[in-house]
């Protein structure tokens, strides 16, 4: 029996990862490809599970490991430390993504699909209809959700035309408010009370790594940014643990205020220069207050990057 081929976004994978993975199994099934199965490599956070439960659907299963020759198709992540233990030696046929390419190597040709937008599902999108495949109800509804979760519902300066237009289309098909939808799962999202501090730097970490220092950008959206603070001390203490533990020399944890479109980070390491750097500003007691900031992908870790 031919095995399956895997599909799967990013370690601690947020709602565009999880959801960009089932669709492409939907659209390769619809395309004549049964052995697709969509998997996840962490846990589902509040607002992917928000989704899944108005969809009646369950989560895609969760693996740690790939063997060597595995087949795999990649969903919103390219870099392998953001990817499965044994990505290595794992077959790649196909990248769908976003971001910006790093770290990435191949030994045979693939499929690499890599556009700027704001959204993974904005590129799945477009493919069913270049490729004329009927968008149904359950496609539209996880397509939209992880548009709506990745722009801040057009918030983020990462949204594009491409992904206003796909959203006000799967909105349409999902029979879905966008705005009243949209509003109610990212509020969903930023329940953190039940979290401890190390589940909560690990909600959506990303590891990244320059010219051999490594370090870590994590980002949770919020409310309320003084209610993540109250544990500011304790939220250091487990990021300074992380820090030895995997030899960082940089952790930036964002916290982003999702209505006013305004973050605060801490940072911590030997190299929190590149953070002040980065913002021309001081970090005062490991924090700094950054008006206007809610994007990781355009408007923290390109500038963070270029002073590491």
């Amino acid at each position: 029996m031919e095995e399956n081929i895997l599909i799967f976004g990013h370690k601690n994978p947020d709602t565009d990862s999880i959801c960009s993975s089932i669709v492409k199994e939907i659209l390769n099934k619809k395309n004549g490809c049964e052995k697709s199965k969509a998997v996840r490599l962490g846990a589902v956070n509040k607002e992917t599970q928000y989704v899944l439960n108005y969809l009646g659907i369950e989560a895609p299963e969760l693996i740690e490991k790939v063997e060597e020759g595995q087949k795999v198709i990649l969903v919103d992540h390219n870099e392998f430390n953001q990817s499965v233990e044994g990505i290595q030696n794992a077959k790649i046929l196909g990248v769908i993504d976003h971001h910006r390419i790093a770290n990435f190597e191949t030994s045979d040709p693939l499929y690499y699909t890599a556009r700027p937008y704001g959204c993974t599902s904005t590129i799945l999108y477009k493919e069913f209809v270049q490729k004329g495949i009927e968008i149904e109800k359950t496609e539209a509804t996880l397509m939209a959700s992880a548009i709506i979760s990745d722009t801040l519902l057009f918030k983020s300066p990462t949204t594009t035309e491409h992904d206003k237009k796909a959203l006000e289309e799967l909105g349409k098909i999902a029979n879905i408010n966008v705005e009243e939808y949209g509003l109610e799962m990212l509020k969903a999202g930023t329940d953190l009370d039940d979290f401890s501090e190390e589940q909560l730097i690990n909600i959506d970490a990303k590891s990244l790594e320059k010219d051999g220092t490594k370090f870590v950008i994590a980002q949770v959206n919020t409310v309320s940014i003084e209610d993540v603070l109250k544990r500011q001390e304790k939220i250091k203490a487990v990021i300074n643990k992380t820090i030895e533990e995997k030899g960082l020399s940089l952790f930036v944890f964002v916290v982003t205020d999702i209505l006013n479109s305004n973050s605060e980070v801490i940072a911590l390491g030997s190299r929190t220069d590149a953070v002040e750097n980065a913002f021309d500003k001081k970090l005062v007691d490991n924090r700094m207050f950054l008006e206007g900031v809610v994007s990781r992908k355009k408007q923290v870790l390109p500038v963070i990057d270029k002073n590491i």
